[in-house]
């Protein structure tokens, strides 16, 4: 289905309520309210959006997934709402009319000065700040200048709520109030696109911004004149903005207002007691309003007794609640100026009820069509009008609040012992109706107020089960609130969440709340708080094995690589690596490790040149190193059949060389071991022999001395013969001064077959010197020598790497060819 064409089938709307059981039920007064009868379980709210060049697929259930959208599957260019479709959209998003009867009008009284300046402001094309203390009748003027700036700009005139707003807010709900463009929010550069050519009359209520942020939204919309109601605290001064002060009414203007709230002329008796509230008030509107509401509920006492005075069954006045004299005396001047737990004690129980779970929620009112599940009445819709015709509520955007100081007022009157209880309740109902089908995500984002503040309260509380409840009703919303574009209230609804589930200790709602943050963060272009985010997830469905969510996480955390323009470091654990194709070589998990030497040039720390394999180094898959390429295949295939017939040969010639007896007399090869019978020389391999031959091998350079694998090395001595015929070469033309490390050390293995036998080092010339013990330290006058042979490895004569080879083949171990 096209995410950007959606049918009302989508929400529940499709599903057939007629029968006899919904005939029996209460029909709601509100008929904007769902029928919450018995219904057959329908499927979670599944619903796809696009967010800049992002397809959001929000899911209640398994977590939002996101994606890039495909080519030719982009949303249509939003287009600018008609002038009907202007008109509609104000009257929706104006709060709903109280049940019950009409509410008289009140009149703007000494407003027409400011009205008149306000309207030639913003013809103009300035931008305005209307500023006045709560209770000034800020609503009231906007209201006013609303209708007379009607034709003014091309776009008509922008009602928006500046209460809990920021910039980005405000910046959307503009565009979503010219624009239309289902299920489509565009990124911030569309958006500023789009807001730039906005020509329209904006009127704010209720703005808190100020300073930089106000700036900001200016200039981001420089064809909109503004006009904010603030109060003085909020400053403008950044903005360069003119200001126009609304003070309070006059005397006389204050007695004719509280005439039209008692719909009748005050006594001498009651303007007295106007005058003095009005110096102690200011000449605040609403509090004449309020006073206006107290002289109402005093005239209807005083009827209620009169008519019980006509009966003669009820003398005593019990039958009809009459407990006070016929002359009911005036309210005190202190019950006048704050009169909220005066006017709530004279009305219905279901009003009372409702002022509770008001101030649990921070002095948002439930919209009238949740009040008679929250009070259990059905008939405790009305009472929101109770309170409406009594000063104790203020419209706020499309809903209402508690007036300005009403919620402090009835705090010390005792309305809030219970709030925790209240809000626990309010926060049960509102899982249960933001989670329900029926129920389309712009009426859930008309009540996101009332369902934050209940969330919240129940955040810090002590009492068990209200932070599981607080998780509850953020799973519930949170999705509503994203498919209703109020991402706003979806932010702080996650993060309400997120907080609920840590101290509840629930870790996999907890990776759920970090993993849509995650993705919130990645439409709104915050990679770094995304990717924070979402590995923050990503840990937690580990821990927990949730692999479904992981994946899920990978995928987004890919997308945050992508924009930021890092590299994807190798395969997330958990995943299947792509097959390799057939026309190329697979490379290893770990990466392809850099390419070895075929013939490595030797060193003094590499003497050896076969050794033990290690271990393959800690984190890395045993057997990544096999995976080679074709190439390096071949290559290390050929180098060991080499390596192969090299040393076979060598063994070969080893073999047959050794096989003949050498003639008495002649000269004795190093590599030969001593005769098994051990009947000449018993002395070890470490001392001289005794006979005159040793002297002379030693003086030679020709002796045999252990390299240090344990095998023989050609001329090895440790003293040079001042005989010789040149320096550093023997007289058979071999290297001879050995290095130090070439010397025999202790336990080394011995080179002979029989390691218990020292071997005979025959010699051809006659000792020149007498015996001596070879020291392991080099004399003052030999240089150790350290120059490489240029062929250790590729020459194939008996002196070089066959006789290590020979000598190497008489032992019982391991053939393990050394260099000297």
């Amino acid at each position: 289905m096209d995410p950007t064409n959606r049918g009302p089938e989508e929400y529940g709307r499709g599903t057939d309520r007629s029968g006899d059981d919904g005939g029996r039920r209460r029909q709601s007064r509100d008929p904007l309210t769902p029928d919450f009868g018995h219904q057959a379980p329908q499927q979670s709210r599944t619903v796809q959006l696009i967010s800049g060049d992002f397809l959001l697929t929000v899911n209640p259930v398994d977590g939002s997934e996101i994606e890039p959208c495909r080519p030719g599957e982009g949303p249509d260019a939003p287009v600018r709402h008609t002038a009907a479709q202007r008109v509609e959209r104000e009257r929706a998003a104006a709060p709903p009319v109280p049940p019950g009867p009409p509410a008289p009008q009140m009149p703007l009284l000494e407003r027409q000065d400011e009205r008149d300046r306000l309207v030639r402001l913003l013809a103009r094309g300035r931008s305005v700040c209307l500023t006045g203390p709560a209770g000034s009748g800020r609503t009231a003027v906007l209201d006013a200048v609303a209708g007379d700036c009607a034709d003014l700009a091309p776009d008509g005139v922008v009602r928006l709520s500046g209460y809990r707003r920021t910039v980005t807010e405000l910046l959307y709900g503009l565009f979503e109030a010219v624009y239309s463009a289902p299920l489509h929010r565009p990124d911030r550069e569309g958006l500023l696109a789009l807001v730039h050519g906005i020509g329209a009359v904006v009127l704010v209520d209720d703005l808190e911004l100020g300073g930089a942020a106000l700036q900001e939204l200016l200039d981001a919309t420089p064809e909109c004149a503004f006009l904010f109601a603030t109060t003085p605290d909020v400053s403008a001064a950044e903005a360069q903005l003119e200001e126009v002060l609304l003070a309070g009414l006059g005397r006389s203007a204050s007695i004719e207002l509280m005439e039209h709230v008692v719909e009748r002329a005050l006594t001498d008796e009651e303007a007295n007691w106007a005058g003095d509230l009005w110096f102690e008030s200011e000449g605040l509107p609403l509090r004449f309003v309020q006073a206006g509401a107290l002289l109402r509920q005093r005239d209807d006492r005083r009827a209620g007794q009169e008519a019980s005075d006509g009966y003669d069954d009820d003398p005593d006045g019990s039958l009809f609640g009459r407990s006070e004299p016929a002359d009911l005396p005036l309210p005190s001047l202190g019950e006048g100026a704050a009169p909220a737990a005066l006017l709530a004690s004279r009305l219905s129980e279901a009003a009372r009820e409702t002022l509770r779970f008001a101030v649990a929620l921070g002095g948002e009112v439930p919209h009238q069509a949740h009040l008679p599940a929250l009070v259990g009445d059905t008939h405790a819709d009305a009472a929101l009008g109770e309170l409406a015709g009594s000063g104790l509520l203020s419209p706020a955007g499309p809903r209402y609040r508690l007036a300005a100081g009403v919620l402090t007022q009835l705090e010390a009157s005792g309305y809030g012992e219970d709030a925790d209880a209240h809000a626990r309740s309010a926060a049960q109902h509102f899982t249960w109706w933001a989670g329900h089908p029926s129920v389309t995500p712009e009426r859930a984002v008309a009540e996101a107020d009332a369902v934050l503040a209940s969330m919240a309260r129940l955040v810090p509380g002590e009492a068990p089960g209200q932070a599981s409840t607080a998780v509850l009703l953020a799973r519930s919303a949170a999705p509503a609130f994203a498919a209703g574009l109020q991402w706003g209230a979806w932010e702080k609804s996650l993060r309400t969440g997120q907080e609920a589930a840590r101290i509840a200790g629930e870790v996999a709602e907890e990776a759920y709340f970090h993993h849509e943050l995650g993705v919130l963060a990645l439409c709104t272009g915050h990679l770094d708080r995304a990717r924070a985010e979402l590995e923050a997830s990503i840990g937690m469905r580990g821990a927990l094995a949730d692999k479904p969510g992981a994946v899920a996480g990978r995928r987004a955390l890919a997308l945050v690589a992508d924009r930021s323009g890092e590299p994807v470091h190798g395969v997330p654990a958990g995943e299947e690596a792509p097959a390799p194709r057939h026309d190329e070589p697979a490379s290893p998990p770990g990466g392809v490790p850099p390419a070895a030497p075929l013939f490595p040039r030797r060193t003094e720390t590499s003497a050896t040149l076969i050794t033990r394999q290690t271990p393959p180094p800690a984190g890395r898959p045993v057997g990544a190193g096999v995976l080679r390429g074709a190439r390096r295949n071949l290559v290390a295939v050929g180098a060991g059949a080499l390596l192969a017939a090299v040393l076979g040969t060598v063994v070969t010639l080893g073999a047959t060389s050794g096989g003949g007896e050498d003639p008495e007399g002649q000269s004795v090869t190093t590599e030969q071991s001593a005769s098994e019978d051990g009947s000449e020389n018993d002395s070890s391999a470490d001392e001289p022999a005794d006979d005159p031959a040793a002297g002379e091998g030693t003086a030679g350079g020709d002796s045999a001395t252990p390299g240090p694998s344990g095998t023989a090395g050609p001329s090895a001595s440790g003293t040079p013969s001042p005989s010789s015929s040149a320096p550093g070469t023997s007289p058979s033309g071999t290297p001879s001064g050995g290095s130090p490390s070439d010397r025999p050390t202790e336990g080394s293995p011995s080179p002979t077959k029989k390691p218990t036998k020292p071997p005979v080092t025959p010699t051809t010339k006659p000792p020149t010197s007498s015996p001596t013990t070879p020291s392991t330290e080099p004399t003052p006058t030999e240089t150790p020598s350290t120059e490489t042979p240029t062929e250790p490895e590729t020459s194939n004569s008996a002196s070089g790497p066959a006789e290590t080879a020979t000598a190497s083949a008489s032992q019982d171990g391991p053939v393990t060819p050394t260099t000297a």
